[in-house]
């Protein structure tokens, strides 16, 4: 794998391969944990309006 250290491409070192791995899959775990936070908020706000009888005009009219 490659690296741009101050304007040098270079190999990454093992080290440093290693931990852009670690990294890569931590970003990748919290993508998918905020993607699944909005999914659930978006359901649950969904199963609220739906509770309340509210049209999507209604809702549109009521948040602006």
């Amino acid at each position: 794998m490659r690296t741009n250290d101050n304007g040098v491409e270079r190999d990454m070192t093992e080290a440093e391969q290693i931990a852009h791995e670690a990294w890569a899959k931590l970003a990748q775990a919290e993508a998918k944990a905020q993607a699944k936070a909005a999914a659930d908020k978006a359901t649950a706000r969904q199963a609220v309006i739906t509770k309340l009888g509210l049209t999507a005009d209604e809702v549109a009219a009521l948040l602006g």
